[in-house]
């Protein structure tokens, strides 16, 4: 999948005027590109599209303008933009109260090593998490992580061909699992592979 460039992006004032469809046309997109994982684990695959409009609203946010915080910004995202033989996801555990996530978050050292994607009948591929930094300590792993799933060229065959495609975490102290993705998540992710 090809990677953003600055040619890509909208400048500020274009984005304000057509901040509100691309936003409506993202959250749709982003629908099929979203797998709960039990009750506090949520996987978002991304795409062009998805990176497209975060670095959209960074560079709102942060008033960027100038060519090198505009490619700042796209240096620390266009990593997130699948190769093409991957799948790559924002890894969010999530729970409201403020003391119970500080709990868990404990209790779930080591959970982003752990979340696994299967193509059909193929071993699982575990999950390469936060290549750019470190994000989990001894005591405690963090809400956020990044997540690679490199795919060999028989899962990539397979997956193209219609082959199901599960996902789950194997950590002792967090086990969910899903047999088989619904079918329109199925074909979204389907779409990053070449």
């Amino acid at each position: 999948m090809k990677k953003l460039s600055c040619a890509d992006l909208f400048t500020l004032e274009a984005y304000s005027a057509q901040r509100a469809a691309f936003r409506e046309k993202v959250i749709a997109h982003k629908k099929n590109r979203r797998v709960q994982l039990g009750e506090h684990v949520t996987l978002n695959f991304e795409d062009r599209l998805t990176i497209h409009y975060q670095i959209q609203e960074m560079l709102r946010i942060e008033r960027v303008f100038e060519a090198e915080g505009i490619n700042d910004e796209l240096a620390v995202y266009n990593p997130l933009i699948p190769d093409g033989t991957n799948w790559k996801a924002t890894f969010m555990v999530e729970y409201e109260d403020a003391e119970e996530r500080r709990v868990a978050l404990e209790r779930l050292v080591g959970i982003e090593h752990r979340v696994w994607l299967r193509v059909d009948s193929f071993p699982p591929v575990f999950a390469i998490a936060d290549e750019d930094m470190e994000r989990t300590t001894d005591k405690k792993t963090s809400a956020v992580h990044f997540l690679r799933f490199e795919l060999t060229p028989p899962m990539i065959a397979a997956a193209k061909e219609g082959a199901a495609l599960g996902v789950g975490i194997d950590l002792p102290a967090y086990r969910y699992s899903i047999g088989s993705l619904r079918e329109t998540t199925r074909a979204a992710l389907v779409k990053d592979l070449d």
